[in-house]
């Protein structure tokens, strides 16, 4: 069984009033939809013609809002309905992530995630959804999609036609369009203005640039505009997860170069420590609920790179605070044998955020783990290597590995970036995220492209490292690299975790 939609838009005369209905039925704040109707309009005056497009929760088969979300606050129903469970939700906002559909958002006055389940509460008692009941025209059609004798089912026979939103993103949207105009319903197609029809823009257009690939005639007049969920604090959580990964997988290759001391035996496990540490507070910090942060532990779902990841940090914790333990304690062999226990926990705790950003479908240019593995690694390395070299340096145990590890991080860094922002990329939105991304600025308001300065940074650390690291300056230079390193690292992380948000998907 499967619940689904027909949008006929040969009837749709975008009266709104399933929007209505449905804010009304489900108590949908201000300025937040459940159900939507977006205009297109298509041609130049006086042969122009506006097109409607209605939009919501597609009830996907393969639901990616499910399978991401860590405490299985969403469930897919024996019915095909995508549920919500509001109380459960910790607010960490991954659901929007995921949905390629935007048409999760997030209740500011609760702190949770809320979507269209259907009216599940009236379907439950036999009737129509509400929005279903309303509209004038009769072009909203709820049944099983797989019952052959619903209207549904019938309809789609008849017309032949099963168009449905972002098909590329293999979700099995259960959401049918008859008689939509392909622009209306692809995101990205058509221009969008700096104001709506009727009101103010909450957010500003996306900043393509001007000759990106558009129709060029087609204007989006009217959308619903959705937030940018991650910020500053999953930028940063990047870089400070990064630091504690490169300082472990660095730890046992010291003692044997000689590197001993607090540089060698004790700075590594205390970074890693506390930068795990840091990541976890950015972590907690970010979730609009943070005092449910536990219920990670007692609801956990498993399928979710956010549970694995806790996982992983969980255990990279735990087996650097017994290295330093029994460093404490005078057993150095067993501390040396732990800290290569730690390597594989701390590759993971570098590239499992790979995985996560996999699960997040709704953005295209975060969909290749292989090379952002690789590229994390490289960053780990680099970033680990710049805060214990000076370390190194300042007690006379300096040595080669430092400046390589961090000039050979910056080159892979920037050749995975630079792959990320001229592509090939697959899909339409990823190819809008990548002309955005050097696009993002330094700081909101100010100018300069946070992603090109962000690796410029990195690249000349890491070539004034391969330079004069091997010299007498390699005092001042690890010393001036470091802060380098941390803020170049942070400019281009700003901007990859942006760039892949600002794309519409409506």
């Amino acid at each position: 069984m499967q619940y689904g939609f027909i949008l006929d838009h040969r009837k749709c005369i975008g009266c709104h009033a399933c929007t209505v209905a449905c804010k009304a039925e489900n108590e949908v704040p201000l300025g937040s939809f459940r159900t939507w109707v977006k205009y297109t309009e298509i041609g130049v005056f006086p042969q122009v013609k506006r097109h409607f497009a209605v939009l919501r929760c597609n009830q996907c088969t393969k639901a990616p809002c499910v399978t991401i979300c860590p405490v299985n606050a969403l469930s897919k129903r024996a019915d095909g309905i995508v549920d919500l469970d509001k109380d459960a939700c910790i607010g960490c906002k991954a659901c929007m992530q995921a949905c390629p559909y935007d048409a999760i958002y997030l209740n500011e006055d609760t702190g949770g995630a809320e979507k269209c389940h259907f009216c599940a509460h009236r379907v439950e008692q036999g009737l129509k959804p509400a929005c279903e009941i309303v509209c004038p025209e009769e072009a909203i059609v709820s049944g099983d999609v797989h019952d052959p004798e619903s209207r549904v089912s019938r309809l789609l026979k008849e017309t032949g036609q099963r168009v449905v939103r972002r098909p590329e993103q293999n979700t099995g949207p259960n959401v049918f369009y008859l008689g939509i105009d392909e622009v209306s319903l692809e995101p990205g197609l058509a221009r969008e203005g700096e104001a709506w029809l009727w009101s103010e823009r909450r957010l500003p257009a996306p900043d393509l640039p001007p000759d990106f690939p558009v129709h060029p005639t087609a204007r989006t007049v009217l959308d619903v505009d959705h937030d940018v969920h991650w910020g500053g604090k999953v930028a940063a959580y990047l870089v400070t997860k990064g630091i504690a990964a490169g300082a472990a997988l660095l730890a046992p290759v010291l003692p044997l170069l000689g590197i001993r001391g607090l540089a060698g035996d004790w700075l590594p496990e205390l970074l890693a420590l506390w930068f795990t540490l840091v990541t976890v507070v950015l972590l907690v910090s970010d979730l609009k609920r943070p005092m449910l942060f536990f219920r990670l532990l007692t609801r956990p779902n498993l399928r979710s790179w956010l549970v694995k990841g806790g996982l992983v940090l969980s255990a990279f914790a735990a087996v650097t605070s017994g290295v330093l333990l029994a460093r404490a304690l005078g057993y150095d062999d067993a501390a040396e044998a732990l800290r290569w226990v730690n390597v594989p926990l701390g590759l993971l705790t570098a590239i499992y955020t790979a995985f996560l950003f996999q699960q997040c479908e709704g953005r295209d240019l975060w969909q290749a783990p292989g090379a952002l593995s690789v590229q994390l690694t490289a960053q780990a390395l680099m970033l680990g290597a710049g805060l214990i070299w000076p370390a190194a340096l300042v007690q006379g145990s300096g040595h080669a590995l430092f400046p390589l590890a961090i000039a050979l991080g910056a080159f892979v860094h920037h050749a995975v970036a630079a792959q990320k922002q001229r592509g090939p990329h697959a899909t339409a939105n990823a190819r809008q995220a990548a002309a955005i991304l050097p696009r993002i600025p330094l700081a909101p308001g100010r100018g300069g492209s946070a992603f090109r300065t962000g690796l410029a940074m990195t690249s000349a650390a890491g070539l004034a490292t391969l330079a004069l690291g091997f010299t007498p300056l390699a005092v001042g230079i690890a010393f001036a690299v470091c802060p380098v390193l941390l803020a170049g690292l942070m400019f281009y992380e700003q901007a990859f975790v942006r760039a892949a948000q600002l794309p519409p998907l409506s």
